[in-house]
Parts: C-alpha cells; sequence; structure tokens
C-alpha cells in the first residue's frame, strides 16, 4: 500500500510544470540594458552632490563616495551615485 501511494505521488509529481510562468518574477533585463534610469541622469554628473537632496529617486538609490564599502550584489534596479573627493558627482550607473 506505501508502495502504490508513494508512486502515485511521484507519478504526480513528474505532472507539475518545471517553471510556472506566474511565479518567476520581472523581468530580468538583458545586460546593458537601463534598469534603473541612470542614461537620464547624466547631466548630474560634475555637479555638486547637494543636487541629490532636490530629487525623489522612484528606484533605490546608493550613494558612494571615497573610502565607502559597498556589496558586490549586483541589482539592476539600483542607481549607483558615485561621489568624488570633493563632493562632486564623478559617475552614475546602474548596479
Amino acid at each position: 500500500m506505501k508502495r502504490i501511494t508513494m508512486m502515485a505521488a511521484l507519478l504526480l509529481a513528474a505532472c507539475v510544470p518545471e517553471k510556472d510562468p506566474r511565479f518567476l518574477g520581472p523581468p530580468i533585463p538583458a545586460p546593458g540594458a537601463d534598469a534603473c534610469g541612470a542614461a537620464e541622469l547624466q547631466d548630474m554628473v560634475g555637479q555638486d552632490r547637494r543636487v541629490l537632496q532636490t530629487i525623489r529617486f522612484a528606484v533605490p538609490v546608493r550613494i558612494i563616495e571615497p573610502g565607502t564599502a559597498i556589496t558586490q550584489d549586483f541589482s539592476a534596479q539600483r542607481l549607483n551615485i558615485y561621489i568624488g573627493g570633493g563632493g562632486v558627482i564623478e559617475s552614475i550607473s546602474c548596479g
């Protein structure tokens, strides 16, 4: 009886699709895609960091100053803003 129950469970498990498209989560952008919107913010490069206080961002933002320890995880939707030694925005990218 146990064998039949186990066999039935295994057969039913084989009928379940490996990846259900409803549970795959948000689409992952292709490499090089501007998922965080960094391209439209490039005009801020060269400006003083105080300009950031006037902006509300729709994506997570990480402000990186010289000597700041950061994680190495990649998030295409996260905006990275690199600040130079003089408090000037040096670069903006996704990651």
